[in-house]
């Protein structure tokens, strides 16, 4: 079932609600305008009519953890999306949750669980892309159209696309495939670059558990979750 609004303050507030109501696996709203669009950390996301705003709630039988999920969903979204674009550009994933084109955000993921024990009782996958919205002189130069590289200018044009994207990576579960991380490893725009925080070192790949390998000063790995701040935006080697 697909819920269709004009203006909210928000698919994920909305969708947390229905899910609460008993929403089945798939239940979708999907949104002109969000007046309170939010990213991960609660940063405020520009909203308005032009992009896709959804979200999606997800019933699957998941093991405990989802750390994977939104970089399967950025996967899969990736691979549906590139082929409407101009053939000289690319999407590539900014782990953990950003969609990039030519270095600029395309659009984002938020995956938000409610938990029964130790386990989740319902997920809600919010998804917000740039089609052809406003985005402001301030976000501007940080931020990316499908329109502007070729693609469609109605949001109508991808919505079934993305959906159906969310709800692929969701049919998988346990911890991320040989094969994903393969298809990560090609689209990886954060690989090679310097991050000081929350340790310091290079981007590398990832573990099947979904985390970032950063590569530290003193030769190991550490296992990062969450997000990372850069220091430096060019790559200062290939990733591993």
């Amino acid at each position: 079932m697909i819920h269709r609004a004009g203006a909210v303050d928000s698919t994920q507030d909305l969708a947390h609600t229905l899910a609460q109501a008993g929403a089945a696996h798939g239940t979708t709203v999907v949104a002109d305008h969000q007046r309170q669009g939010r990213g991960t950390r609660g940063r405020a996301w520009s909203s308005g009519p032009g992009g896709l705003w959804m979200s999606v709630i997800l019933r699957p039988d998941l093991a405990p953890t989802v750390e994977g999920l939104s970089v399967r969903i950025g996967l899969e979204v990736a691979a549906a999306l590139e082929p409407i674009i101009r053939p000289d550009q690319s999407i590539v994933l900014k782990w953990p949750n950003d969609l990039l084109v030519a270095d600029r955000k395309l659009g984002g993921i938020l995956c938000e669980a409610r938990w029964t024990g130790d386990r989740p009782g319902w997920i809600v996958v919010g998804i917000g892309v740039n089609v052809a919205n406003e985005v402001g002189a301030e976000a501007a130069a940080a931020a990316v159209r499908l329109a502007d590289v070729g693609g469609p200018s109605e949001p109508a044009a991808i919505e079934a696309l993305v959906r159906n994207a969310i709800l692929v990576a969701s049919a998988q579960s346990g911890p991320l495939s040989p094969a994903e991380l393969a298809a990560f490893a090609r689209r990886n725009w954060l690989g090679g670059r310097r991050v000081d925080g929350p340790v310091a070192g290079v981007a590398g790949g990832l573990r099947p558990d979904g985390r970032l390998l950063v590569h530290q000063a003193d030769g190991t790995d550490a296992a990062v979750l969450g997000s990372v701040t850069l220091s430096d935006l060019a790559p200062t080697r290939a990733s591993h």
